[in-house]
């Protein structure tokens, strides 16, 4: 094949190598931000929960909010 092609067949080898390579790395890239996408989203609503537990609280700790508030509003949060 190689003497068909008077050594270009090498050349064309490389260059496809390449090809899968990089299409390798571009689906591992993908994937992994995917998987690091799901777990932000998941982080976010921990995030915004924990804030609003925080908040209430503060607030319950200023006098805010009184004790029965405070536990209507805890059994509100997830």
């Amino acid at each position: 094949m190689i003497a068909l092609m008077g050594g270009q067949a090498i050349g064309w080898m490389w260059v496809w190598s390449a090809l899968v390579v990089v299409g390798l790395l571009i689906i591992g890239y993908a994937t992994m931000n995917l998987v690091r996408g799901g777990r932000k989203s998941s982080q976010i609503g921990a995030g915004a929960g924990s804030a609003a537990r925080r908040i209430r609280d503060e607030r319950y700790a200023r006098g805010e909010l009184n004790e029965q508030e405070c536990r209507q509003r805890r059994s509100m949060l997830p």
